[in-house]
């Protein structure tokens, strides 16, 4: 086992204050480090026998270790900084070791810190869909999935112990399963808390309104206050709005569509066909009559452009429709391009 003196001498010589017999007796152990045999088995017995109670958390250790590095190669000369590259990377476990009367020293300000360092590790991660763009994204645990047009993705990592993300738009999930850490999704006004499904959720924060459909597997949905809550069963389909919750069997292919480029209606009204297609072309849609909302649309469209679906709807349908293009206000911003539906032959004016 190293003896203590020869441990104060290599903190002596980390620290800048080793003098020339300190740093002759360094020099000649660590400068051919490999080759001694008897030094290199010294510091592995003295890592094995470090007592579990005595060391920090790996992670603790690692970030107090990467601060000590940064500091022994920012103030060092060349000569020393090869030294310390021989020591600290040939010996990195023994180090960790020979350093920790320096950390225990440091404890009360390194309990200080402590909450500061470990937070330090903590971040988060955001995934965004661009307006008019579908982007596909993959989780830590292996959970896949889509996001559609406008819409975010964002969870702490590290992940693997907590399976929470916000979503802000429209999704579909891929959810892996593990039966001891629920995935959870939290969205501005409710919580989706799943095991391992695929499913379809949109809850934009500007519509007040929350959509699940369930392919597969089983979701439990509440809303913020927990006093509504209801578990979904494959084919079918939640709305929520206006505090108030709507369950319907649905078709899960539908509500998946919109993953591999196609935007299929299946007798939607048009206030859903309306909401869809804005999201979809990045457009707005205004429904100039009122009677406008009995009438359903059923088609498929696969890379179509806006104006080749307004024609199909418009030659399935006595429904009308004018495009405006967008304009340019006075603060240099662009409206979106409007799209306005009618009756047939009921002249419009913008």
């Amino acid at each position: 086992m190293l003896q203590q003196n020869e441990i104060d001498r290599i903190e002596r010589y980390l620290n800048g204050i080793a003098d020339s017999n300190d740093i002759q007796w360094i020099e000649e152990r660590f400068a051919y480090g490999k080759k001694d045999l008897r030094l290199r088995n010294h510091l592995e017995r003295d890592w094995e026998n470090t007592a579990p109670e005595t060391a920090l958390s790996q992670e603790e250790f690692t970030h107090l270790l990467d601060r000590v590095h940064h500091r022994i190669h920012t103030n060092e000369g060349i000569k020393r900084k090869t030294l310390y590259h021989k020591f600290l990377y040939s010996y990195s476990k023994a180090a960790a070791v020979l350093l920790l009367p320096l950390i225990i020293a440091a404890g009360i300000l390194f309990s200080i810190n402590n909450k500061a360092s470990i937070q330090d590790k903590l971040a988060s991660s955001v995934i965004h869909a661009p307006l008019g763009a579908r982007v596909s994204f993959s989780l830590p645990d292996g959970t896949t999935g889509w996001l559609n047009s406008g819409s975010t993705l964002s969870y702490s990592l590290p992940f693997a112990n907590n399976r929470n993300v916000a979503l802000e738009g429209e999704a579909w999930f891929d959810v892996t399963h593990d039966a001891q850490r629920p995935f959870e999704i939290s969205t501005a006004n409710s919580t989706v808390q799943v095991l391992g499904t695929s499913f379809y959720l949109s809850a934009y924060n500007d519509e007040s309104y929350v959509e699940v459909v369930l392919q597969n597997g089983k979701v439990k949905f509440s809303d913020k206050s927990q006093t509504k809550e209801v578990t979904l069963l494959p084919s079918e389909r939640l709305v929520f709005r206006n505090d108030e919750v709507a369950v319907t069997s649905a078709d899960p292919i539908k509500f998946k569509a919109w993953t591999e480029g196609k935007l299929v209606f299946k007798g939607d009204d048009m206030a859903e066909v309306a909401r869809r297609m804005e999201r979809w072309y990045n457009i707005k849609v205004e429904l100039a009559d009122k009677d406008l909302e009995q009438f359903s649309f059923r088609a498929t469209f696969e890379d179509d452009s806006l104006e080749e679906v307004l024609k199909l709807l418009s030659m399935t349908s006595p429904i009308g429709y004018q495009i405006i293009p967008r304009k340019l206000n006075p603060d240099g911003t662009f409206e979106k391009e409007r799209v306005i539906l009618t009756k047939k032959f009921k002249q419009i004016h913008s």
